[in-house]
């Protein structure tokens, strides 16, 4: 059944966009602005495409952006879906499927991110290189269809050492510092207790967010290769004194956005 719905939702697409992707994004909370920088594009509002869940939350634009960008073929979802939303976690990462059946064998996957790691600084940008999937669920569940790939998947590197490599050699080229950690997915919509987040630290997670991993999974399962970045919008609950709010994951990703496209955009010149 979902790979009718996949095939619907291919075939509305190759007949608007005028390139057949090499490379998927999807952009976090308030990093859309990458998706501007996208040459020659084609931009399809979620609503309008079959099938498609839409984004409801603050910061997430919620339309699909084909074109060129650094010479690469690209297609950007400006804004993701969230299990929180309320949506299924096969619909959460539907799009993935379909920017694979488009044409794309490389994910770049970006988010916004709790700090865990006491070291961390807000406003820094991690290169994600495992991760802990605390959500309870997982989008591999269910009947598994062979188009899409195997029953059992191998995770031992659900984040490729090529993609890693040559982000770490686009930080340097351009100079900006950048962490490497792993990453904890929760489902939200509540920021974690204190409580939680000794306990997430103590498992080895640096970052906390509430998204990536369904995508990541379900990205690895069709055989692309990931590169996940966080940026690091706030610290964990209990590390600082002050409470949490949305708001300022959205001006921290705003502080740091030119440091964000920058990077990858040299990310794509270089892979």
């Amino acid at each position: 059944m979902e790979r009718i719905k996949v095939e619907e939702s291919v075939e509305y697409l190759v007949n608007l966009i005028d390139i057949e992707p090499e490379i998927a994004l999807i952009l976090g909370s308030g990093l859309g602005e990458l998706a501007e920088e996208i040459k020659e594009s084609t931009v399809i509002s979620y609503s309008e495409i079959p099938n498609f869940p839409v984004s409801t939350v603050k910061g997430h634009a919620g339309q699909l952006v084909s074109g060129e960008l650094k010479g690469k073929r690209v297609i950007a979802m400006q804004g993701r879906f969230h299990y929180y939303e309320g949506y299924d976690i096969e619909k959460v990462t539907f799009p993935v499927r379909v920017m694979k059946f488009l044409g794309a064998d490389k994910l770049i996957i970006t988010n916004s991110a709790g700090g865990v790691n006491r070291n961390y600084n807000v406003g820094d940008l991690m290169i994600i290189n495992d991760h802990i999937n605390f959500m309870g669920t997982n989008p591999l569940i269910g009947p598994n269809e062979e188009e899409f790939g195997p029953r059992f998947l191998d995770m031992s590197e659900p984040y490729s050492s090529n993609l890693i490599t040559a982000a770490e050699n686009a930080a340097k080229e351009i100079g900006i510092n950048v962490r490497k950690g792993v990453y904890l997915a929760t489902t939200g919509p509540n920021y974690e207790t204190p409580a939680e987040v000794r306990c997430m630290a103590r498992l080895g997670a640096d970052a906390v967010g509430m998204s990536t991993v369904p995508e990541v999974i379900v990205a690895n399962h069709m055989n692309c290769d990931v590169l996940g970045i966080s940026c690091i919008t706030n610290m964990a609950a209990g590390i600082l004194s002050e409470s949490l709010d949305h708001k300022e994951v959205i001006e921290t990703t705003n502080r740091v956005k030119d440091d964000f496209i920058d990077l990858i955009t040299k990310i794509l010149e270089l892979i």
